[in-house]
């Protein structure tokens, strides 16, 4: 398999994954201090997805670190298969998630900043899906 920037077990992979486990937290953060989180499921929804996504990151930032001190690569088909459908459901559920949280807050309180986090999440964890489906294409 080929090194792209952002695979596993590299700096930029690493980067990628911590910075997509802070906007996510990010995210949460927004939205859980919000007066009108409990009332409004697709803020629920956005807590959730968000919430998925810093443990998905989290954990391919440990094994991302864990590969580097280690010097290993981590390139083998099954975990490659295993990153490239965790992150399209990763994504999937954090797009869904930003959109409808966007669209309500937009709707009903005319704001527009507390789901910029969101979607800088999904921007992330699509730029690794991408990398993931061209390093499992390439292998």
């Amino acid at each position: 398999m080929k090194d792209f920037p952002g695979t596993p077990g590299t700096w930029t992979g690493l980067i990628l994954r911590i910075s997509q486990c802070m906007f996510a937290a990010g995210s949460i953060a927004s939205m859980a201090t919000t007066s009108s989180f409990f009332s409004v499921t697709a803020f629920c929804y956005l807590i959730a997805s968000m919430g998925l996504q810093v443990i998905w990151s989290f954990g391919l930032a440990f094994l991302d670190a864990y590969a580097l001190v280690k010097k290993k690569v981590i390139h083998n088909p099954v975990l490659v298969s295993l990153f490239v459908v965790g992150d399209w459901v990763t994504a999937t559920l954090s797009l869904a998630a930003a959109s409808a949280s966007a669209g309500i807050t937009v709707l009903y309180y005319s704001d527009f900043g507390d789901f910029a986090l969101a979607f800088l999440s999904w921007i992330m964890i699509a730029t690794s899906s991408l990398i993931m489906f061209w390093l499992l294409a390439a292998g």
